[in-house]
C-alpha cells in the first residue's frame, strides 16, 4: 500500500486491478519498438514483455479532518463489455477499510470524470438495485461532465444507469464547477480533452504540492511523448494542448505527480529531458 505525505494531507493508493493488457487496447497503434525507444520506463512501468503497465486505483485523501475519495475504480457486479471489468468480485472495500477508510468513513466521493473505471464503486449492487456505496459522502461530480454524459449511449456498458445516475436519484450528488475547492487544501482544476468536463485535483498544504491526474494522462510514456492520446479521448487536439500545458507547469519543480493509471510507484516528478520530458521516481 502506497502512501505519501504533502504538508498535513495524506493520500494512500487502493488498488482494485492491473494490467498490461489495457495499455494495448487504448494504444493499439503504438508499437513496442516505441515503447522501448524510452528506456526509462522500465522497470516500472512496462513490464518484461514490453507491454504497458496500468493499474486501476483509487486514492484516500485526507485533508482537514475530510476523507475524500479521488476516483472508484470499476466496481463489482457490474456488467461490461472487458472481460476482465465484467462482474467483478474483488475485495476493494476491504483493501479501503484496511487503508483507513471504511466505506461509511467517506465524506467525499470525487470523480475526475465520468468514464468506467472512474465511478464502478460509486454503487454496489444490493438484491436487484445498485445503492449508494459511501452512504455518509457528497459525490461531485463536474456539472460540464454531467451535462455531457448524462444523456450520452452508454457504449461501454450500463455505466451511467448503474454507477452515477443512482447517486444523482438519491440526492446525494452535487454538481460542482471544475475549479471547485473541496478543502482549504485540496482543489480540483480544469484539464478538458479527455472528457468534455475532466479535472485533476491539486493540493497544497504546508509549501507542498501535488497533483493527482485523473486521465490527463494514462500512462507516464505520455510523459516523453505528449501528443500520443489513446483512443478513448473525446477531443484529441484538447488533450494534447491540456498535456502539453501540464507538463510545462510541472517540469523540474518540487510537484509530486500521482498518476490515476501509473502502475508502482505511480508517483514522481516532472524533469526535463531535451526537448522533451521525463518521469522521474
Amino acid at each position: 500500500m502506497l502512501r505519501w505525505k504533502i504538508g498535513d494531507v495524506t493520500i494512500t493508493r487502493v488498488v482494485e486491478s492491473v494490467n498490461g493488457d489495457i495499455g494495448a487496447m487504448i494504444f493499439p497503434d503504438l508499437t513496442p519498438a516505441e515503447v522501448a525507444e524510452v528506456a526509462w520506463l522500465r522497470p516500472h512501468f512496462v513490464d518484461e514483455a514490453g507491454r504497458m503497465m496500468l493499474s486501476i486505483h483509487a486514492l484516500l485523501v485526507e485533508s482537514c479532518g475530510h476523507r475524500i475519495l479521488v476516483d472508484t475504480c470499476v466496481g463489482n457486479d457490474k456488467p461490461r463489455p472487458l472481460p476482465e471489468w465484467n462482474m467483478r468480485t474483488g475485495p476493494f472495500l476491504e483493501d479501503l477499510a484496511a487503508a483507513g477508510g471504511p466505506a461509511e468513513s467517506i465524506d467525499t466521493v470525487l470523480c475526475t470524470h465520468l468514464h468506467i473505471d472512474h465511478v464502478g464503486w460509486n454503487t454496489r449492487k444490493v438484491g436487484d438495485r445498485y445503492l449508494p456505496t459511501f452512504p455518509n459522502a457528497r459525490y461531485l461530480f463536474g456539472r460540464t461532465e454531467w451535462e455531457h454524459w448524462k444523456d450520452e449511449p452508454e457504449e461501454f456498458g450500463p455505466v451511467i444507469t448503474d454507477s452515477v445516475r443512482p447517486i444523482v436519484d438519491a440526492g446525494l450528488a452535487d454538481l460542482v464547477e471544475s475549479d471547485h475547492r473541496v478543502t482549504d487544501e485540496v482543489r480540483l482544476e480544469p484539464t478538458p480533452g479527455h472528457t468534455p468536463g475532466h479535472v485533476s485535483v491539486r493540493i497544497l498544504s504546508k509549501g507542498e504540492e501535488a497533483v493527482i491526474t485523473g486521465d490527463l494522462m494514462h500512462h507516464p510514456y505520455q510523459v516523453a511523448r505528449p501528443t500520443l492520446s489513446p483512443n478513448v479521448d473525446h477531443d484529441v487536439e484538447k488533450s494534447r494542448a491540456t498535456r502539453r500545458r501540464f507538463l510545462e507547469s510541472c517540469a523540474d519543480r518540487p510537484v509530486l505527480v500521482i498518476g490515476t493509471h501509473f502502475a508502482t510507484p505511480t508517483a514522481g516528478r516532472v524533469v526535463r529531458d531535451g526537448d522533451t520530458y521525463r518521469f522521474a521516481v
